[in-house]
C-alpha cells in the first residue's frame, strides 16, 4: 500500500479551498525515469540551486547523511521515508512545490523501479507535463521504453527528455546523439509521445539545469528550468464541456425533508440553476432546480473542482455511474472502446474472462472484446503475440461491457477518458480511451438518443407513476420455442401481477407484426421489425407499466437491441428450455415443466431483488 504523498507544502489554514481562486498559474509536472537514472536528483538540484527549499532543510539532510555515514544526495532531500533511503529507491510518489519567474510549479517525482509502476502511474495522472530521465551511461533501458508508452498512454503530451549523468561519459555528444535517435524511433514506432527537446545534464553538478553548461559547449539549447516555463498550460476546467459523474442520490424523508439530491463532482464545465442537462447513458433530459451544499451560502452556479448536490426540476430515476452534460456536447455512449492499457496484476489479463471496469463513477463488467497488440518494453519496436496481457505489460485492446456506459476520448475529455480495471479486490490494470467502437446495437443506441433527446414530456413523472402504481416500468421477456409453454407462463405472470394490484399489460410480438408492422413485407430485414417492437415496448413503459412479453415473431437473440432502445428501463429474459442446452444469456432458465405458480413467485422475486416492486 503505498503512502500518503510528502510534500513541502505549508500546512493548510483549514478553509473551504475555492479551485476557482488562484494568484498565479499553476503546472503539474512529473518526472519519470528508469531506476537510478537521477530522477530525484535533478529535482532536489533544481530546489537547492532556486532557493526553493524550506530553510534549514539543506542542512539537515548533510547532517543525517554524516550521522549515517552516508554520502550527502540531493535526492535525499525528497526521499524522506527510512525505507527508501535505506534501499536507495524512491517507492512512494514526492510531490513539492517549485517557482519561476513565469508560474507555480507541483514537481512530481515517480519511481522508476518496475515494482513500483503502480505508484508512477498514480503520480503521472495529475501530471500535464514530463520530464523523462535516461542515464547516458546505461543507455535507454526497459523502463525507459514503458514509461514514454505510458505518458502517451495518460494523454501527457508535453514531454522533454534529459540525458542525465553526461559527466560519466566524458560529456560525448555522439553518446548524446545516438540515445536521442534511439528513443525518438523507439517512441515513433510504437505511435507514443514525440518528445519537446531532448537535453544532456549532469544533475549532481548542476549541469544544464538552470545555466547552459560549459562542459558541453555543443548543446546550444535552452536549460531545464527554461524550458520548463515553455510548457503550455491546458485549457481550464471550466471552459470545458460539463461533466458531472454521479456519485450518490440522497433523500432524507426521516428529517422532513422530500428533495431528491443528485451529488457529485464537477469535473469540467460550469452549472447553474435553470440549465436544462442530459444523463448519459439513460438520456434523461430535465432542468436543475437548485444547487445544494452542507454549511455554504445558497449559491445559484457552480464550476469544476467542487463536489455538490443539484435537484431536479422533475423526479427522474438516475443511478450512480450517469454522467450528467449539456444536449450539444453530451458524452460518447456505448458497450465497445478502444483503449490503450498497462497491466499492474499478478495473474496475466486473459480473454474470454470478466473483470470490473471502474470508469468514474461507474462500475461494469467488462472482457476483452479484442487484443490488437502487445508492446515487449524490454525490445526495442517489438510486438508479441500473445493471447494474454502479462505484468507489466502494455497493450492496445478493444474491451466491451455487458451494458452501455458513457465515456469520452481521453484526448478530449481528461477524467471520463481514464479508468481502471479490477481483478477481484485488487486493481490490476489501466488505462485511456482512444476511441469509440461500434457495436451490433449502434444505430439503435443513437436513434434513440436523438428520440430521447426530442421527447416531449408530459405533466406526470415516471417517479409520479411509480408512487402511484407502487412499482417502476419493467419488461419481461418469456423467449423460447415454439411449444414450450411461454404464451400459458407470461398470461399467467400478467395476471398474478394484475391481482396483487400491479399496473401490468401482456403484448405478444405478433400483435406488433400483424398491426404496426402490416406495412413491411415479407423482404423486410429482421433488425426493423426487432426496432419498431422497442419503440412500441418503449411507449408502453414510459407509462409506467410492467410489460410482459413473448418473442417469436422478432426471434430470440434480439434481446441487446431491445434494450437499446428502451435505455435504462429494466428487462428480464426467462429463457424456457426444455432440453437444458440453451447457452444464451438470461436472468432466469426454466424447463416448461414447472407449475404456473413457481414460475410466478420465481419472477416475482426476481422484480423485487431487482428494485422494480418493493413488497
Amino acid at each position: 500500500m503505498t503512502t500518503p504523498a510528502k510534500t513541502t507544502s505549508a500546512p493548510s489554514s483549514g478553509r473551504l479551498h475555492d479551485p476557482s481562486v488562484q494568484s498565479r498559474e499553476q503546472m503539474n509536472i512529473v518526472i519519470v525515469g528508469h531506476v537510478d537514472h537521477g530522477k530525484s536528483t535533478l529535482v532536489g538540484r533544481l530546489l537547492a540551486d532556486t532557493n526553493t527549499l524550506p530553510q534549514g532543510k539543506l542542512d539537515a539532510v548533510r547532517k543525517e547523511c554524516e550521522r549515517t555515514g552516508k554520502p550527502f544526495e540531493y535526492a535525499f532531500l525528497l526521499d524522506a521515508l527510512s525505507d527508501e533511503q535505506d534501499q536507495g529507491i524512491t517507492i512512494d510518489t514526492a510531490r513539492c512545490f517549485f517557482k519561476t519567474a513565469k508560474r507555480d510549479y507541483i514537481i512530481i517525482d515517480a519511481p522508476g523501479h518496475i515494482e513500483f509502476l503502480k505508484n508512477m502511474i498514480s503520480g503521472a495522472a495529475r501530471a500535464e507535463a514530463a520530464v523523462l530521465m535516461i542515464d547516458a551511461k546505461e543507455g535507454v533501458r526497459e523502463n525507459s521504453r514503458r514509461h514514454g508508452y505510458i505518458l502517451g498512454m495518460l494523454g501527457i503530451k508535453q514531454v522533454t527528455v534529459c540525458v542525465n549523468k553526461m559527466d560519466l561519459v566524458g560529456y560525448s555528444q555522439d553518446v548524446f546523439n545516438r540515445i536521442e535517435k534511439e528513443y525518438r524511433e523507439f517512441l515513433a514506432g510504437i505511435g507514443a509521445v514525440s518528445p519537446k527537446q531532448f537535453v544532456p545534464i549532469a544533475a549532481l553538478t548542476g549541469e544544464n539545469l538552470t545555466l547552459p553548461s560549459n562542459n558541453m559547449p555543443w548543446y546550444k539549447g535552452a536549460s531545464i528550468l527554461s524550458l520548463l516555463d515553455t510548457f503550455t498550460k491546458q485549457p481550464p476546467k471550466v471552459a470545458q464541456p460539463l461533466r458531472m459523474p454521479v456519485q450518490a442520490i440522497y433523500k432524507f424523508t426521516n428529517h422532513g425533508d422530500d428533495r431528491r439530491i443528485i451529488s457529485g463532482r464537477i469535473d469540467t464545465g460550469s452549472l447553474k440553476v435553470g440549465d436544462e442537462v442530459v444523463f448519459s447513458p439513460s438520456n434523461k433530459t430535465v432542468q436543475i432546480r437548485s444547487i445544494e451544499s452542507f454549511n455554504t451560502e445558497t449559491r445559484n452556479e457552480i464550476s469544476a473542482g467542487w463536489s455538490t448536490g443539484v435537484t431536479l426540476s422533475q423526479e427522474i430515476y438516475i443511478t450512480r455511474g450517469e454522467v450528467m452534460s449539456r444536449k450539444d456536447h453530451p458524452p460518447l455512449v456505448g458497450t465497445r472502446f478502444r483503449a490503450n492499457i498497462i497491466w499492474l496484476g499478478r495473474k496475466a489479463m486473459q480473454q474470454g474472462r470478466d473483470y470490473k471496469l471502474k470508469l468514474h463513477t461507474a462500475a461494469h463488467p467488462v472482457r476483452i472484446h479484442k487484443l490488437l497488440k502487445v508492446l515487449d518494453a524490454s525490445e526495442l519496436n517489438t510486438e508479441l503475440v500473445k493471447t494474454e496481457i502479462g505484468r507489466h505489460d502494455v497493450a492496445d485492446v478493444i474491451l466491451e461491457c455487458n451494458q452501455a456506459v458513457a465515456f469520452d476520448l481521453s484526448s478530449e475529455m481528461e477524467n471520463t477518458g481514464r479508468f481502471v480495471i479490477v481483478d477481484g479486490y485488487e486493481v490490476a490494470g489501466g488505462g485511456i480511451i482512444t476511441a469509440a467502437v461500434a457495436d451490433e446495437q449502434d444505430d439503435l443506441r443513437s436513434e434513440a438518443r436523438l428520440r430521447d433527446f426530442s421527447w416531449i414530456h408530459g405533466g406526470v413523472s415516471q417517479e409520479d407513476r411509480a408512487k402511484r402504481f407502487g412499482h417502476r416500468p419493467a419488461l419481461v421477456m418469456f423467449v423460447g420455442k415454439r411449444g414450450v409453454g411461454k404464451h400459458r407462463y407470461a398470461r399467467a405472470v400478467e395476471s398474478a401481477l394484475f391481482n396483487a394490484g400491479r399496473h401490468t399489460y401482456f403484448l405478444d410480438g405478433t400483435n406488433i407484426l400483424m398491426g404496426v408492422d402490416h406495412d413491411l413485407t415479407v423482404e423486410s430485414t429482421q433488425a426493423e421489425l426487432v426496432r419498431r417492437f422497442g419503440e412500441v415496448a418503449y411507449l408502453l413503459l414510459t407509462s409506467g407499466v410492467i410489460m410482459v412479453s413473448t418473442t417469436n415473431a422478432i426471434g430470440l437473440a434480439d434481446h441487446n437491441a431491445v434494450q437499446a432502445l428502451i435505455g435504462d428501463m429494466p428487462s428480464f429474459v426467462v429463457d424456457i428450455d426444455p432440453a437444458g442446452n440453451s447457452t444464451m444469456p438470461c436472468d432466469l432458465r426454466i424447463r416448461g415443466t414447472e407449475a404456473e405458480s413457481d414460475v410466478i413467485s420465481k419472477v416475482t422475486d426476481l422484480l423485487r431483488e431487482k428494485f422494480v416492486i418493493k413488497e
